[in-house]
């Protein structure tokens, strides 16, 4: 385990003028694939760099700052110069950016310098070296870089323009980095010093001005001010009540980080507030999830769209997280920490262990609506925009009755495929019978719905400037000869709680919504 360099005080104006000379050789996400080509790009986040190396051993000066400070290759102080400038070379070897390598005239990259595209917008993210091309252990106090968990939480927060955002719990700021073109004002927090001074670093780096950096534990640095949007990516893994690591451990037992942002997040959104929240939660015996994380949100005031994207067996939960410290779970320690690990799993009768998003909005005074479900399907286009129509969606819904939701005019969404499922006919011993009726949204998250004929015919016949459902129910019942009073009844109470279901997910949209959306 390797103790990080202690940062200097003039780091973020180095880290500034750092981000400038690179930017001038394209050093950027783009420029570094362009150069590599898709197959070495592909072997970059393998963690291959052997493969990157053989493909960046010519003299040109991108190639040069790749293996220095991507691969991590040694260089000298000249060499350094003539990929920079000399006095910015002098610049990060005065402020300990680069560190000598015992016996040798070379010098090391001390922190990790990567560009990514967050939110769209090419970034330079400082950090501490993580593992991927060199090996490491990190230490209690590493602070992230973009990492899978950072990644997932960009993709499920929404970019439109705001006030206020409060990012809890910054670490180097790729949240931050991602809201400050959207808001007047951020606010970033984090227990951990060392990761504010990256964050700061990181913002300096990007030209970023309008972000406020606080430490502070969880909520405290910012009690009693209000935020038009809370990001939060806490130190959410499930396990015994110690902090090894700063930048995943709360020190709470178990679920106990997510627990505390969930139940006190409301307290700090603004009228109409939302958040967006990665978490984990722990699936005991005699207690469902979906219950369980409800129980951490107020009665009031909150509509919550809880969202578990994987969930895994207690030995797999573990084993995941010993390699993302560098202990391979085959060693003795590996062993000795699985064991005890799963032992406080067993006491506290965990069986699983779930992980995903939780998305929250200000609704005022109403009653909290919690909805959680499961998200295991494969999709690939962000969450975000899906978590801003989603609340649109359950405003809409809110407060209507049966008669409400009948009339109204709906429009079914136009990415919906419809798939009609036909099976071997082994009654017959020849040709294929019908089994399943499925609409399927090919956009966002692929949203899909079971649905029997009567519910594809009257999905079939919405139009926006139509009938409402009522009609096209009454429709459906006389062409069917079930005209009768009390089969009009039935048949508008099942087309009702069909359209909810299915509003709920976007499939089929209320006219007003298509209309604000551009659907």
């Amino acid at each position: 385990m390797i103790a990080p360099e202690p940062l200097s005080p003039n780091f973020p104006a180095v880290a500034q003028a750092l981000a400038k000379e690179l930017d001038a050789a394209g050093f950027s996400a783009d420029g570094i694939a362009a150069h590599l080509g898709p197959e070495a790009t592909e072997a970059l986040y393998r963690r291959e760099p052997g493969v990157v190396l053989a493909v960046c051993s010519d003299d040109a000066r991108l190639s040069r700052l790749i293996r220095f400070f991507v691969l991590r290759r040694p260089a000298t102080a000249e060499a350094l110069g003539e990929m920079l400038t000399p006095k910015l070379a002098l610049s990060l070897i005065d402020d300990h950016l680069v560190l000598p390598v015992p016996d040798s005239s070379t010098y090391r990259i001390a922190v990790e310098v990567r560009p990514h595209v967050v939110a769209g917008t090419p970034r330079l993210v400082l950090s501490d070296l993580d593992a991927s091309m060199t090996a490491r252990v990190p230490g209690r106090d590493h602070v992230l870089g973009v990492g899978s968990a950072s990644l997932s939480l960009l993709s499920a927060t929404p970019c439109t323009p705001v006030d206020s955002v409060l990012d809890l719990g910054t670490g180097s700021g790729v949240q931050a980095l991602a809201q400050a073109d959207n808001a007047t004002h951020v606010v970033a927090t984090d227990v951990h010093a060392r990761a504010l001074e990256f964050a700061e670093a990181t913002l300096r780096a990007n030209g970023v001005d309008n972000v406020e950096l606080r430490q502070g534990e969880w909520f405290e640095p910012v009690q009693g001010e209000l935020f038009d949007r809370i990001v939060a990516n806490p130190p959410f893994v499930v396990g015994l009540p110690e902090v090894g690591h700063v930048y995943r451990d709360s020190g709470l037992d178990l679920d106990g980080a997510t627990e505390l942002v969930l139940s006190q997040a409301p307290e700090h959104l603004a009228e109409g507030g939302r958040a967006s929240i990665l978490g984990s939660w722990v699936h005991v015996l005699d207690q469902p999830w979906q219950s369980r994380v409800a129980s951490w949100l107020p009665s009031h005031g909150v509509s919550a769209w809880v969202l578990q994207r994987d969930v895994v067996d207690p030995g797999m939960y573990v084993s995941t997280w010993l390699r993302d410290e560098s202990i391979d779970p085959r060693s003795d320690e590996g062993v000795a920490r699985t064991v005890q690990w799963l032992d406080h799993f067993a006491d506290n009768d965990v069986h699983a262990v779930g992980f995903g998003w939780i998305l929250l909005e200000d609704i005022g005074d109403a009653p909290s609506e919690v909805t959680c479900e499961e998200l295991s399907q494969p999709f690939t286009d962000p969450l975000g925009p899906e978590a801003e129509e989603y609340f649109t969606r359950t405003a809409w819904l809110r407060g209507k009755d049966r008669d409400d939701i009948l009339d109204a005019n709906y429009v079914v969404r136009p990415t919906v495929a419809l798939e009609d499922i036909k099976l071997a006919d082994t009654d017959l011993g020849m040709g294929f019978a019908d089994e399943t009726l499925r609409i399927t949204r090919t956009d966002g998250p692929r949203f899909s719905h079971t649905i029997d004929a009567g519910i594809l015919s009257l999905i079939s016949g919405l139009h926006p400037n139509g009938l409402p459902l009522r009609d096209v129910v009454g429709l459906y019942a006389a062409s069917r000869g079930t005209g009768q009073p009390e089969d009009v009844e039935k048949l508008e109470a099942e087309a009702a709680k069909a359209v909810v279901d299915l509003v709920r997910h976007g499939l089929v949209l209320p006219a007003e919504i298509a209309q604000l959306t551009h659907l």
